[in-house]
């Protein structure tokens, strides 16, 4: 079987080349030169976009988020799950009721907790992606036991860190650069202020990670602050200001210049922000919405105030991360994500409700992402490690109130002659039967990426171009 294999084909590699070619008095050949005009191509944006990735960190349990409620399922799910299991009787509020029936009667509920969410979702303007996980190439259960080279796997599969940069940047823990920051790549040429292309309120990290695009930090209370720089020091303006001609002034080494470039940078921007969201007061609406105690809408509110800033700012396409952290219910799994699927649902219902007023619903996309799904089986009072799950899209240009991927059988069989154990490798452990690079590829091209960029951005979606595969899955208008 032929796979591709990752390659980054970026305009600072194509400048380092020519660089080099130039040096040695080389001319650059046409079709070279032509090449390079592709790479180095980023898309003129005229409107205004925004992806919000959520990552749950830890890995959210899929079976009792998108839960089965038909009957028939539900009550395999019940037998399966034992003691973890949320009643049929618990989930009436949380039905999902897509616009097209799934086959066979299958119905789903959110958790009971996720009511927000569920009427997003009956309302067109939320759906959900079924099994969804890394992959560097279809698999099916026998490939994946073969441990054959030609079947690859992604590497360190149940590992916190590294499904964690996986899903973020296809590569195990110590990647530099994600797919938020290559998208950013090919978008900070259309904001008047590339910092702000890529913008996380919950640290660092590599999903913002570009060549050239800069993960960019804030706290949920706007820009984090130099603060020597800001105010007055030890009481004094003018030792204040003397501080700032220090920090801004031009070296003649190059390592101090540069250092003193970077926080230039740093104190302009963040002068900027406080300005700009000066003028959309947390307080006020729609900012006022938001759950109080939360810190996940907390930073959401933050993205939602920048974004009413955008023009201010100068922003048309931004990447923006927040996260929630507490996944990882090996034990007390009933209570324990009760409280945080509650403050997802609560963070994400009010976050798409001042997109709404701000009159930028569908201009803005909200997903969730995570370490990996869970097992389907219980270890006595939670789940452990899995792999696939099932993910949220929420926004005016979701094609809404629909499931997307394929339903998977509620199983935990291990025979080899039964045809579920085609979804599953061993508790309940999903086999994705859709990509990451899939679900990142549809996101990435409703926000500008051309398809003949994508391998910059995924450098695993050319493996995934056929009718179970196809390298969009539909869910963006």
């Amino acid at each position: 079987m032929h796979f591709i294999a990752p390659a980054r084909h970026t305009r600072r590699a194509f400048l380092r080349r020519a660089g080099q070619l130039a040096f040695t008095g080389t001319a650059l050949p046409t079709v070279m030169n032509l090449a390079a005009i592709g790479e180095a191509a980023a898309f003129d944006a005229t409107d205004y976009k925004a992806l919000v990735c959520v990552f749950l960190f830890g890995g959210n349990d899929y079976a009792n988020t998108v839960i089965n409620y038909d009957a028939t399922s539900h009550a395999q799910y019940a037998a399966i799950r034992g003691g973890i299991a949320i009643p049929r009787a618990d989930l009436a509020a949380t039905v999902l009721n897509p616009a097209v029936p799934l086959p066979d009667g299958k119905q789903y509920a959110l958790h009971p907790a996720m009511t927000g969410l569920a009427n997003l979702f009956n309302a067109g303007a939320a759906a959900v992606q079924l099994n969804v996980g890394p992959l560097v190439v279809p698999l099916t259960r026998q490939q994946y036991n073969s441990n054959s080279a030609s079947f690859p796997r992604p590497p360190k599969l149940f590992s916190h860190n590294d499904q964690q940069s996986v899903w973020m940047s296809s590569a195990a823990e110590g990647s530099t650069t994600g797919w938020g920051g290559q998208v950013g790549d090919l978008a900070r040429s259309s904001n008047t202020n590339s910092v702000l292309t890529c913008v996380s309120v919950a640290g660092n990290t590599v999903f913002l990670s570009g060549d050239e695009a800069l993960s960019y930090q804030v706290g949920s209370g706007g820009a984090v602050r130099i603060n020597c720089l800001n105010g007055n020091v030890y009481g004094s303006p003018a030792v204040r200001s003397a501080l700032v001609d220090i920090a801004m002034q031009t070296r003649a080494h190059a390592l101090e210049n540069e250092y003193n470039l970077v926080t230039a940078r740093a104190y302009g921007t963040e002068g900027a922000i406080t300005s700009a969201l000066n003028a959309f007061p947390a307080n006020t609406a729609p900012f006022s919405g938001f759950p109080a105690n939360n810190g996940l809408a907390s930073q959401l509110r933050l993205v939602a105030r920048l974004i009413a800033a955008r023009n201010q700012l100068g922003s048309r396409r931004q990447v923006f991360f927040v996260s929630l952290g507490g996944f990882d219910l090996h034990d007390n799994l009933l209570n324990g994500q009760a409280g945080l699927m509650e403050r997802l649902s609560g963070a994400l219902t009010a976050f798409y409700d001042a997109t709404v007023q701000l009159g930028v619903a569908d201009k803005v996309t909200a997903f969730t992402a995570s370490d990996f799904g869970r097992t389907l089986t219980s270890n006595g009072d939670g789940s452990d490690h899995g792999w696939g799950s099932h993910h949220l899209m929420v926004g005016g240009a979701v094609r809404g109130r629909a499931f997307y991927g394929k339903a998977p059988p509620v199983s935990v069989t291990n025979s080899t002659s039964d045809s579920f154990d085609q979804w599953h490798v061993g508790q309940g452990r999903l086999l994705p039967s859709t990509s990451v690079s899939q679900y990142a590829a549809t996101l990435a091209q409703w926000f500008g990426v051309s398809g003949g960029e994508l391998g910059q951005v995924l450098p695993y979606i050319g493996n995934f171009n056929s009718v179970d595969y196809p390298g969009n899955l539909g869910f963006m208008a």
